[in-house]
């Protein structure tokens, strides 16, 4: 059987000559379809009339006959920075940090891991902490926020005013080791007041203090917890329970001495009563 390729008698193949020539001819064509077409957009636009024209996007800034736009704008804008800055405030430099922190570590001495919820530790901290700074808000608003309001005093005094309150907060809670390591890293002189000491000090000084509060209040909830897992694990031991995981047996344990203590009562009454 023959292998030889069936071709049409009417189909001849090209020389190298012949291709060279067609790709030329093409090519030729296309330029000559740019160029026209290039010459015949402006004619119909042009036929069209005036009314037809280049979209463009301009980007400046210019003078303004009203000064109390951009003032607007301004304000608009800090207030946004504001806005944005308020989950770090309310974290920073109130009551929070210490309570969330305590709350975490009560539910990781009782074993529980995910029980009260994370949900549930950062809403009974908002709340603690709204109640907690209540007082310092009060004194904000009548001092500073109300003024403003009712155009007594400039946009500057009500920040020094608003800032008064918060910062005797923040000085109450906050060790004097604390403060003096923050002063010397920014190297400044030995404060004898404590108007003296900036908010930028103050603010890192309040912070560690409160972590440190925190855990040691953390401690003393993990030391009952831990007895109680250490007895339950001695027991089982001795009773040759090797599989059985001390970690469950201890839970239901712990859990009923945390209820008969009344603990969430004893908890919250002493994070409280620690800020006043």
């Amino acid at each position: 059987m023959s292998t030889e390729p069936l071709t049409s008698p009417f189909v001849r193949k090209r020389s190298g000559r012949g291709q060279d020539r067609d790709r030329r001819h093409s090519a030729a064509l296309g330029w000559g379809a740019m160029l026209l077409v290039m010459v015949m957009i402006p004619a119909v636009v042009n036929a069209q009339g005036p009314s037809v024209g280049t979209p463009f996007v301009t980007l400046g800034m210019a003078t303004g006959d009203d000064p109390s736009r951009g003032g607007a704008v301004l304000q608009i804008f800090l207030l946004m920075t504001v806005l944005s800055l308020a989950p770090a405030i309310l974290t920073m430099v109130t009551s929070f940090t210490r309570i969330v922190i305590v709350l975490s570590l009560l539910r990781r001495a009782l074993g529980t891991m995910q029980l009260p919820s994370n949900q549930i530790v950062i809403g009974l901290a908002l709340f603690l902490t709204v109640f907690i700074m209540a007082p310092v808000w009060q004194k904000i608003n009548q001092a500073a926020l109300q003024p403003y309001l009712d155009q007594k005093i400039s946009s500057q005094q009500a920040l020094d005013q608003a800032a008064a309150p918060l910062r005797d907060f923040m000085f109450r809670q906050t060790r004097e080791k604390d403060l003096a390591l923050f002063v010397d890293i920014a190297k400044l002189k030995r404060p004898q007041h404590p108007e003296d000491i900036p908010t930028s000090v103050l603010i890192p000084s309040f912070i560690i203090s409160e972590v440190k509060t925190a855990f040691e209040i953390g401690l003393l909830l993990y030391v009952p917890f831990l007895i109680v897992d250490m007895v339950v694990a001695a027991v089982l031991l001795s009773m040759g329970m090797m599989m059985l995981p001390p970690v469950m047996v201890s839970l239901p344990f712990k859990l009923l001495l945390f209820v008969l203590a009344d603990g969430w009562y004893l908890l919250v009454g002493s994070l409280v009563k620690s800020f006043i």
